[in-house]
C-alpha cells in the first residue's frame, strides 16, 4: 500500500509507562516537556522506532531528497489498493501532470514566493508533497471509517471526494503568481479558469456536476490558510496537508541564500514526517525534529492549520526531537 509497517505501531506508545514519557493528549493546546539530552534524546529515538519498527532513525534526511523523489517520502500510488474508489482520481491526476498550463503555473508561482520574497518552496515539489499527503490523509481517514460531507452534500459521488482533494491540493497556491500576500484569494479566479477547462475536457462530468466539483475545489483552496475555516472535511484535509510539508528540504534554497527567518530555521529543524494509522485515532502524524526550532512548525503553524479543520478528533500529531547533542529536547502532541 504505502510502504509503512503498521504491525503494533503504538504498542509501546500506548503503554502507561511510555505515555508518561511522550506527554498527554491535550484538546486545544500542546504541552512541551524538557529533559536532559542524555536521557530523553535516546528515548526519542526509541519512541520513533516503537511507532514504526520497519523504519530506522538515522542522520539521513528524507526531506533533503524532495527534489529528487518529488514527494517527500510517501507518494500516492495509483496502482495500490485504496480505501476509496480511485478511478476518477487517477484520470484527473494523469491530466494534471500532463497539462502544460498547469505545470507552467506551478513553476511560475515559485518566483514570487522564493526568488522575490525569500520564502520556502511553493512550487511543483511543494505541490506534489501536499497532494500526496492530502491523499494519504484521505485514505487513512476513509480506512478509519470517517464519513466525508462536501461532495455528498453537493449530490456528487464518493469517487468525487478524492478528486476535489487532489484538484484543490494541486491548485491551492496558484495565486502566488500574482503576489504572496493574500495569495489564497488570488488563487480563486486563476484556479477557476483552469478548472473550467480541465473539467470540460473530462469524460466524467456533465455541466452541473462540473459546477459542483469546481465549487468544492475553490472552497478548499480558499480555506487552506487560516483566514477562512473549512466547511467540509475535504477542505480540512487540504489545509492540514499544506502544513505537513515542513521538512528541511523545503527551506533549502532560502537557507543557502542566507535566510535565517523563523520559517526557514524551523523548517531546517524537521527531518521527517510520516502519516500512518493510529490506535486511538484514524491517523497519527509522526514528526522527527533535530532541534527545538522545529517546535514553531508544529506548535505554531501546524496547530493553527489543524484548529478549525474539522479533523482534530481524527488526527493525532506526535513530534519528537531525536538529536542527541541538543541541550533541550522537546516533545509535543496535538
Amino acid at each position: 500500500m504505502y510502504g509503512v509497517s503498521t504491525d503494533q505501531p503504538f504498542a509501546l506508545a500506548a503503554s502507561r509507562e511510555f505515555r508518561g514519557l511522550s506527554f498527554g493528549l491535550l484538546s486545544d493546546h500542546s504541552r512541551h516537556v524538557v529533559e536532559t539530552p542524555d536521557v530523553v534524546a535516546e528515548a526519542g529515538r526509541t519512541f520513533l522506532r516503537a511507532l514504526f519498527p520497519a523504519r530506522t532513525v538515522s542522520d539521513s534526511s528524507p526531506g533533503d531528497q524532495r527534489a529528487a523523489d518529488g514527494h517527500g517520502g510517501q507518494p500516492y500510488d495509483p496502482d495500490a489498493n485504496h480505501h476509496f474508489p480511485d478511478g476518477r482520481l487517477n484520470d484527473v491526476l494523469a491530466r494534471l501532470r500532463s497539462d502544460p498550463e498547469v505545470q507552467a503555473t506551478l513553476e511560475a508561482q515559485n518566483v514570487n514566493a522564493v526568488v522575490r520574497k525569500g520564502y520556502n518552496d511553493h512550487g511543483p515539489t511543494h505541490i506534489a508533497i501536499v497532494r500526496d499527503r492530502a491523499l494519504r490523509l484521505y485514505d487513512l481517514l476513509k480506512a478509519g471509517g470517517v464519513e466525508f460531507d462536501g461532495a455528498r452534500e453537493q449530490g456528487l459521488d464518493e469517487a468525487d471526494e478524492a478528486v476535489v482533494v487532489a484538484l484543490a491540493a494541486t491548485l491551492h497556491d496558484v495565486g502566488h503568481v500574482v503576489h504572496r500576500d493574500r495569495h489564497s484569494y488570488y488563487s480563486i479566479p486563476l484556479a477557476a479558469n483552469l478548472l473550467d477547462r480541465l473539467l470540460d475536457e473530462s469524460d466524467h462530468y456533465d455541466v452541473a456536476e462540473a459546477v459542483r466539483i469546481k465549487a468544492e475545489t475553490l472552497h478548499a483552496i480558499l480555506c487552506h490558510h487560516t483566514e477562512e475555516d473549512p466547511l467540509t472535511l475535504e477542505a480540512g484535509i487540504v489545509r492540514v496537508a499544506d502544513g505537513l510539508d515542513m521538512e528541511r528540504g523545503r527551506s533549502r534554497i532560502p537557507y543557502q541564500k542566507g535566510g535565517r527567518g523563523i520559517d526557514t530555521l524551523s523548517s531546517q529543524a524537521i527531518r521527517d514526517v510520516t502519516l500512518a494509522p493510529g490506535d486511538d485515532t484514524p491517523v497519527v502524524v509522526e514528526i522527527e525534529m533535530v532541534n527545538a526550532a522545529g517546535v514553531y512548525q508544529v506548535d505554531g503553524l501546524l496547530k493553527e492549520k489543524l484548529r478549525g479543520s474539522g479533523l482534530t478528533k481524527h488526527v493525532r500529531i506526535v513530534a519528537v526531537n531525536t538529536k542527541t547533542d541538543d541541550p533541550l529536547v522537546e516533545r509535543i502532541e496535538l
